[in-house]
């Protein structure tokens, strides 16, 4: 890096000629670039990568706010390059390592991008929660590189630019989300191929006729809707089967999570809103199925562990040790299936609805759900305010088709701007 860490401008991250991730690297090592590498998804690479360490190289990680725990994965990893959020934890992050080794430090939106982007770089974890990974996620995409991807508001949000943008570069999209991976380990080696490049359609070439995604139903799986309403956020956060961040772990809660899962389905594996499902089952042991034609279904089981899909979408299509323990068939009482309460938990009926509209509808469901989201957990809104403020937004959106990325970044800020005024709106009707 330039010595001057005053300078808010890098001349060497993202500069260097972009390459196709499978087709021009030839190196024993693959070199990973980790998006959100503090966040609970970056955490569980981190690990899959220390026990693959003759395979995987860090070459570049990016944090938001967790600075100390940057810090100590530069130091154990020695990534070459480093993306913070300001000029300040630039600095800050240069001088704590200055006597250790000095990579590439930059910040900002655009360094994010061009980490992204790296010429070195084979695979791209994209796991930036919320809109804020987007611009990210769809440079590693157009850059041509193996994108792991966790950050389902991506395609949520702009899923034709993403897909188009895949068949167009070479890119190879490989979901992480333990769902989604689980319905991918389910398909043949000719359908994950295709579905990787964003050209598979199940029905009319594979014989696939349903995808059923499973979820534990959260911590308030059989609550009732008055039960619902004087939820904490505080209870909200404590998942009975997966340690995630505050946002997913209140999307689990209120399932918008699986919502915006089945959006995601139905972009990663081309396949039309009525041929998904979800089924509720409370032991995180079946991660999803794929039911065939002749009436086959093929489940992907494990223990609760993002190191397994992280390990598999890392090495596909090979295999490599992930070192989460093995299911112990001997200690499970039983496996249990029900269907979901849309009554309790109506975020999965509007995900429905937004995925069927089209256009900019998934788009604004996710910006007003981020916004209620981030209201709930400053206790500013009730739980039950989610679903509403959503439900509302989308009953006056204008909803336009996706032309392009400006397209979907108008629709994200009229749904922020929208939510903050349904907040000043609760906030002075209170007062």
């Amino acid at each position: 890096m330039d010595s001057d860490v005053n300078s808010t401008e890098n001349p060497v991250i993202g500069e260097k000629k972009q390459v196709n991730s499978d087709s021009q690297h030839s190196s024993s090592i693959q070199e990973v670039v980790i998006l959100g590498a503090t966040g609970s998804i970056g955490e569980h690479c981190l690990a899959v990568i220390r026990e693959n360490s003759e395979a995987y190289q860090v070459l570049g990680v990016s944090g938001y706010s967790n600075l100390d725990r940057l810090t100590e994965i530069c130091m154990e990893f020695r990534p070459s390059y480093v993306v913070v959020a300001n000029v300040q934890d630039r600095k800050s992050l240069y001088q704590r390592l200055q006597n250790t080794y000095r990579p590439e430090i930059d910040c900002g939106p655009s360094a994010l991008d061009g980490l992204a982007a790296l010429s070195e770089c084979h695979t791209v974890v994209a796991a930036i929660v919320g809109a804020a990974g987007l611009s990210s996620t769809l440079k590693a995409v157009e850059s041509g590189k193996r994108v792991l991807l966790a950050n389902k508001e991506a395609l949520v949000m702009s899923g034709a630019l993403l897909m188009q943008a895949a068949q167009q570069s070479g890119a190879h999209i490989v979901p992480i989300d333990s769902e989604h991976n689980a319905i991918f380990q389910c398909l043949t080696s000719k359908m994950q191929q295709a579905c990787v490049q964003g050209n598979l359609n199940f029905k009319a070439s594979d014989g696939v006729s349903r995808l059923i995604l499973t979820a534990s139903g959260g911590p308030f799986r059989g609550f009732s809707v008055e039960q619902l309403k004087n939820i904490t956020p505080k209870q909200a956060l404590c998942h009975p089967n997966w340690s995630m961040g505050p946002k997913i772990s209140v999307d689990s809660a209120t399932m918008m999570n699986k919502g915006l899962e089945l959006i995601e389905a139905s972009w990663l594996f081309n396949v039309a809103p009525n041929t998904l499902e979800v089924m509720i089952h409370p032991q995180s042991i079946v991660h999803s199925m794929v039911e065939y034609i002749d009436g086959s279904v093929i489940a992907q089981m494990g223990v609760a562990d993002m190191r397994i899909p992280i390990a598999q979408a890392l090495s596909w299509p090979q295999r490599i040790p992930s070192g989460a323990a093995s299911l112990d068939w001997t200690a499970l009482s039983g496996l249990t299936f029900e269907a979901p309460d849309m009554e309790a938990f109506p975020c999965l009926t509007l995900a429905k609805q937004a995925n069927s509209m089209g256009g900019t509808a998934p788009t604004i469901l996710n910006a007003v759900n981020e916004e209620a989201v981030q209201a709930f957990l400053s206790e500013q809104i009730p739980f039950l305010s989610i679903p509403q403020w959503v439900s509302a937004a989308l009953d006056c959106a204008d909803i336009q088709p996706i032309d392009s990325l400006m397209t979907v970044m108008e629709a994200d800020a009229w749904a922020r701007r929208w939510a903050q005024q349904r907040l000043m709106q609760h906030a002075s009707a209170l007062h």
